[in-house]
């Protein structure tokens, strides 16, 4: 296939993917006010217990109209995932071999509800969150802003299922042949250290409670990220040479290689010393 017939085939490809997005949008318009009222479940049960209206400010006369239009495409996204992906899909699937489609598949099989398993827990902790940081706020504040609430929910939601996406690129590094297993499990100290800090970062709740949840659901991943890895590590024989048993700070020695013997060779041969002579003519 030519460059050109490259270049029209990813033109059809996003023609098809954009029909599906707008037809998502259509959907996405019916349900924005369904996706808007689960959005605002935290905060309606956080006004009901100080005996507070659930009511938001709108800032502008375009906000709520914006804010609609955005919470449709979050939905057409999703309902549109099929179709979208299908032709990124289409595109990229006969550069590749037999055994990449098939880890293609499994790890997007993999990667869908480790995401929504992510962004249910981000809904939860966002919404502990949101009722730490406005009761140490200030008094008096009797409403919110809604887009700032919104981006609030959906940043949170969208930032815990990228997270969980993390262990699942590491382990296509160890099945692309890029990372190894034992290199994963020596990093270990090192992971829960970091995810810890990106909790205490991301976390809104500032108690030692959700953190340590999201710190622990990002350590478990890991772990069996490096479960998964050394198994295949095993199963494709790797991990067997010369440097099996030894530590990252230990040096392999020569003795373990199976060198060939090499046979002395016979000494140079002595080169005689040129004469010296005269020509005639001096």
């Amino acid at each position: 296939m030519t460059l050109i017939e490259h270049i029209r085939e990813l033109r059809n490809r996003l023609f098809k993917a954009s029909l599906g997005l707008v037809a998502g949008m259509v959907v996405g318009w019916i349900f924005s006010l369904w996706a808007f009222n689960m959005l605002k479940v935290p905060y309606s049960e956080l006004m009901a217990q100080v005996g507070k209206p659930d009511d938001f400010l709108q800032l502008t006369p375009a906000s709520g109209l914006i804010l609609r239009l955005k919470l449709a495409l979050w939905l057409a996204l999703i309902v549109s995932a099929p179709v979208w992906l299908y032709q990124l899909w289409a595109f990229v699937a006969p550069g590749l071999h037999r055994h990449e489609r098939k880890w293609a598949y499994v790890f997007t099989a993999i990667a869908a509800p480790l995401f929504a398993l992510g962004v249910a827990l981000g809904y939860v902790m966002a919404g502990k969150g949101l009722a730490v940081m406005m009761e140490l706020g200030l008094a008096g504040v009797t409403a919110l802003e809604v887009e700032g609430y919104t981006s609030f929910m959906t940043g949170m939601m969208l930032l815990f299922g990228v997270s969980f996406e993390f262990p699942l690129l590491l382990l296509m590094l160890n099945f692309a042949g890029v990372l190894s297993g034992r290199r994963m499990l020596s990093w270990w100290r090192v992971a829960i250290f970091l995810s810890f800090l990106f909790a205490a970062v991301t976390t809104p709740d500032p108690g030692p409670f959700g953190m340590t949840i999201f710190a622990g659901c990002l350590s478990l991943l890991y772990f069996i990220a490096v479960g998964v890895a050394l198994i295949n590590d095993k199963r494709r024989g790797r991990g067997k040479e010369i440097y099996e048993g030894l530590n990252d700070d230990e040096t392999s020695s020569l003795d373990n290689y199976d060198l060939e013997p090499v046979e002395a060779g016979a000494p140079p041969e002595k080169i005689a010393p040129l004469e010296r002579r005269y020509d005639d003519m001096t």
